[in-house]
C-alpha cells in the first residue's frame, strides 16, 4: 500500500507538469523540452523561501508559480518564433542553463549539495508528513483535479481554439486575425506555471532539493507521458503519467532492481516514443473531441 501511494504521489506531481506540457505541445504544437527547468525553478523557489526566509509553504506557492511563468515569458518571447527541431533545441538549452545555474550559484542554492530540511506543509496548524503518504497524496491530487478542470476550460475557450488553429496551420491562423506570438507565449507561460507548481510539491514532499533532480531526462519523461496518453487530451496525460511512473518503479516492485541497469529505463522510454509515433501517433486515448453549440438569437432571448 505504501509503495502504491508513492507511485500515486509521483504520478500527481508529474501529472501537473504533463498537463502544462499538453497545453504547449498537444494544443499549441510546440515541441518544448524545458519543463524540467521550470520544475526546478518552482522547487528552488519554495525551498529557498521556506528555509532561508522562513516563509510558509502556501505563501511560496504563488511565488513559485509566478516566477516559473515569468521565465516562461522570458524564454518564450525570443524562441517561439522558431518551429520544430529549432524550438526543441532552444528550450532544451534553457533547461540545461537552469540546471547549471542551480548547480553553480552556491551562495543562493548551496550548489550540488542542494537545500535540506525543507519544512513540511501545514494546513490549519496540522503538519502533512510526507512519510505518512495518504494525506500528501490527497493534497497533491486535489491540485491535479483543480488544474485539470482549469486547463480543460482554457482548451474550450478562445485560447484553446486559437492554439489548435495555430498548430494546424500557423500562416492560415495568422491570416484569420489570430496573434500567433501572443497565444504561443500565453500557452508557454501557463505550461511553465504548472511545472512550477509541481516543483513546489516535489520540494515539500522530498524535504530537500538538489540540481540533479531536474535533468533533461525529466523533460523527456513528461513528453513521453503526453505522447503515450494522447496529445490534446488532459485525461490522457494523467493516464500517461501513471503508466510511466508505474513502469519506473516496476523493478523495485518486483524486487529485480539489481538485474535492471539504470540506463534501461531511458532506452525503454525512448522506445515507447518511437513505437507510439509509428503505430499509434494519437496515443492511447487520442485527442479529446470538443463540440461547440451555437445558440440562435431566439434561444438566447428565451434563456
Amino acid at each position: 500500500m505504501s509503495f502504491f501511494l508513492l507511485i500515486l504521489i509521483y504520478t500527481g506531481i508529474y501529472a501537473l507538469m504533463a498537463i502544462g506540457q499538453n497545453l504547449i505541445t498537444g494544443y499549441g504544437g510546440m515541441l518544448s523540452l524545458c519543463q524540467a527547468g521550470f520544475y526546478g525553478i518552482g522547487a528552488y523557489a519554495t525551498a529557498i523561501l521556506t528555509v532561508t526566509f522562513g516563509w510558509n509553504f502556501w505563501a511560496t506557492l504563488p511565488v513559485a508559480i509566478g516566477l516559473s511563468a515569468l521565465f516562461g515569458l522570458l524564454i518564450g518571447l525570443p524562441t517561439l518564433r522558431l518551429n520544430g527541431d529549432y524550438l526543441a533545441i532552444a528550450t532544451l538549452g534553457f533547461g540545461e542553463i537552469v540546471r547549471n545555474v542551480l548547480n553553480n550559484w552556491v551562495s543562493l542554492t548551496n550548489g550540488p549539495m542542494g537545500i535540506q530540511r525543507i519544512p513540511m506543509v501545514e494546513i490549519f496548524g496540522f503538519q502533512i508528513n510526507p512519510y505518512r503518504k495518504v494525506a500528501f497524496a490527497i493534497l497533491v491530487w486535489v491540485f491535479v483535479v483543480a488544474l485539470y478542470f482549469i486547463f480543460k476550460r482554457f482548451a474550450k475557450c478562445r485560447l484553446g481554439r486559437a492554439l489548435m488553429a495555430i498548430s494546424e496551420d500557423e500562416i492560415a491562423a495568422g491570416s484569420m486575425g489570430i496573434n500567433v506570438t501572443i497565444y504561443k507565449v500565453v500557452a508557454f507561460m501557463l505550461g511553465a506555471s504548472s511545472a512550477g507548481l509541481a516543483g513546489s510539491f516535489f520540494a515539500v514532499y522530498s524535504l530537500s532539493v538538489t540540481p540533479g533532480s531536474f535533468q533533461f531526462m525529466t523533460s523527456v519523461l513528461v513528453l513521453c507521458m503526453v505522447v503515450l496518453g494522447g496529445m490534446g487530451n488532459f485525461k490522457a496525460c494523467i493516464l500517461g503519467a501513471f503508466i510511466i511512473q508505474f513502469i519506473s518503479y516496476l523493478p523495485q516492485l518486483l524486487g529485480v532492481t539489481n538485474l535492471v541497469p539504470a540506463q534501461a529505463k531511458q532506452v525503454f522510454f525512448g522506445l515507447i516514443l518511437v513505437v507510439m509515433m509509428v503505430w499509434r501517433p494519437q496515443g492511447i486515448l487520442g485527442r479529446e473531441k470538443f463540440t461547440y453549440v451555437k445558440k440562435s438569437a431566439k434561444g438566447i432571448q428565451e434563456g
